[in-house]
């Protein structure tokens, strides 16, 4: 493994990489930066070859109480030992160890989900409808639905990037297993060290807010009467069990669950705030009102609420609620971070392209039809977290209980990819912890689960301002995972792609593992930057102006958060530390 790639020069327009004696992919560190660009290319090549004559797998509902019927759980049997061996991959001895079928094998053993799973893992990770009618009421009438429609679609797009990319570089031999290792393929080593950094952070607080919500669903169907404090603590007890589910096909089956069990709630929210007043009391501590004007919910010296009021267009009164109230748009849309893992985790990648547009559509349809609805019943006084915005204790009280099932099921799915990231590259890059197909690996998944849920927990916990908190996610890893990132990989990917020129004799030899490029690095971007007629040209122009304008989104994000949370902390806040809980007005 001390033999590394060298470069060399035929003559002042060709430039070679070789190596001295072929590295098997098995015998290459796990992040290895001496592996080519064409040489993922020329195995992902493959890779989708072999894949067109698979079938597809189907999701069934008894595979998940039956293992026996599940055909799909051994995707190895037709491979050539049909066995993966019980060795940990991330020593070098071991891998040394094994021959090119095992090694595969082990990787084919991990791609079993289908694209209906896919379907109802995206539609579980980002179907959280509840906070589009406050969004609205902070935008307006135009500009809400205006952004939500450019947002939804742009999301689409950003997923349509990371799946191009994915196919292009994703192999049996050198899987893609995580975001960070398209950033690692396209850009290298600080690109995937910053990528992986900034999604494991974004998870972990996004399980810590998806904790705090539901903690306040749980306090609130008491009656405050729970002491706070453990209400979040149950949820977090709930989610240990939830994500030990390890495989992405099984979490398909729980997710096809939650998708309707959100649909059901949207369904009494909808009837019952048609035929009932506003949560007014509550209205104080996260509406639409609140956030962009406090007078229009502020009552008279009788006790009487203004009325219901809407706004054509963007609330002129407090531009930075407005921003927040987009952030928590961003919120609704930030799903692509997990599609990589998704992918990962797919018997046919190919297939992922029509289940995330077909739930993107879905999506994008019961945001904005239940947004709208919200907004037009409730106006200024629409609730951050709608079904708590309901005035009439026993549906507020159904809402809340149906929602925590789902909430559990989709912190879970958090919990499992955010975990899945730290132990694929910490523990194993690292501290070479087995792969978790092994018996040793399964033990330290299990392990890490409970620690995991504990620091998220605390670091929601000790932030008393939730609305904030969802800001400062969105601003901060969210928009950025979701928007920034896949046009910059995309952009990495298809200059290489396009410089590449296999007429005239450039390529990968994977006889000898040589790699023949003509032309200096600088001249071989320039060429791959404006080669491929105009519409590839204006397609790499796009990504890069796509990639800007969603960086600078992220830095105005980041001030109207940093500005609501400083507004925020001038009045007397509690934390989740507390007994009372931040939903009781009358404590």
């Amino acid at each position: 493994m001390d033999e590394k790639k060298k470069e060399f020069a035929g003559s002042p327009d060709e430039q070679q990489v070789a190596q001295s004696t072929y590295i098997s992919p098995q015998a290459r560190l796990l992040h290895d930066p001496a592996v080519t660009f064409e040489e993922y290319q020329y195995y992902a090549r493959r890779t989708r070859e072999e894949e067109k004559h698979l079938e597809s797998p189907k999701l069934r509902w008894r595979e998940i109480i039956n293992r026996s019927t599940n055909k799909d759980a051994r995707p190895i049997e037709a491979a050539a030992d049909g066995n993966v061996p019980e060795v940990n991959f991330a020593h070098e001895s071991d891998r040394l160890q094994i021959t090119s079928d095992e090694w595969t094998n082990a990787s084919r053993a991990m791609r079993t989900a289908s694209s209906g799973a896919a379907f109802y893992l995206i539609t579980t990770d980002i179907l959280g409808p509840y906070g589009v009618g406050f969004a609205m009421g902070t935008l307006g009438w135009g500009p809400g639905i205006a952004l939500y429609t450019v947002f939804g679609f742009m999301a689409g797009y950003s997923g349509y990037l990371l799946w191009h990319v994915f196919l292009g570089l994703d192999s049996y031999e050198f899987p893609c297993r995580n975001y960070g290792d398209l950033a690692f393929r396209t850009w290298g080593t600080t690109a995937r060290y910053a990528t992986n950094i900034l999604q494991t952070l974004g998870l972990l607080l996004l399980l810590g807010q998806v904790t705090i919500q539901y903690g306040q669903n749980i306090s609130q169907v008491s009656q405050f009467r729970l002491c706070y404090i453990i209400c979040p603590l149950l949820f977090v007890i709930a989610g240990f069990f939830m994500t030990q589910i390890r495989t992405l096909k099984n979490y398909g089956l729980v997710a096809n669950f939650s998708v309707w069990l959100t649909v059901l709630v949207i369904f009494i929210t909808m009837g019952v705030i048609a035929h009932s007043p506003p949560n007014y009391a509550i209205s104080v501590l996260g509406s639409a009102g609140a956030t962009v004007d406090p007078t229009t919910i502020t009552p008279d010296a009788q006790g009487n609420y203004p009325p219901v009021i809407h706004y054509g267009g963007l609330p002129a009164a407090n531009l930075v609620g407005s921003i927040n109230g987009l952030l928590s748009g961003v919120l609704a849309y930030a799903g692509a971070q997990l599609f990589v893992e998704f992918l990962a985790e797919m018997k046919r990648p190919r297939d992922f392209l029509k289940a995330m547009w077909g739930a993107q559509f879905f999506i994008y349809s019961v945001y904005l039809i239940y947004g709208c609805y919200v907004y037009h019943f409730q106006g200024q006084y629409s609730y951050q977290i709608s079904y708590q915005g309901v005035s009439v204790y026993g549906w507020q009280t159904a809402g809340n209980m149906i929602s925590l099932i789902t909430a559990i099921i989709a912190a879970g799915l958090y919990g499992n990819i955010g975990i899945k990231v730290f132990y694929n590259n910490i523990l194993m890059d690292i501290f070479s912890a087995p792969p978790l197909v092994t018996r040793r690996g399964k033990i330290f998944y299990a392990a890490i689960v409970p620690v995991w849920w504990t620091i998220a927990f605390i670091i929601a916990a000790a932030i008393p301002d939730y609305f904030g908190f969802v800001s400062v996610i969105s601003a901060s890893a969210l928009l950025t995972l979701t928007y920034t990132l896949p046009p910059l990989f995309a952009v990495g990917y298809d200059i290489q792609n396009n410089a590449h020129r296999e007429s005239e004799g450039e390529g990968f030899d994977p006889i000898t593992g040589k790699v023949t490029r003509h032309g200096t690095t600088a001249q071989r971007w320039m060429r791959g930057l404006l080669s491929g007629g105009p519409v590839r040209v204006a397609q790499n122009v796009w990504h890069v102006l796509y990639f800007f304008a969603s960086l600078s989104m992220c830095g105005l994000g980041m001030y109207a958060a940093v500005e609501g949370l400083v507004t925020s902390f001038k009045n007397p806040q509690l934390n989740s530390f507390s007994c009372r809980s931040p939903l009781n007005l009358n404590a």
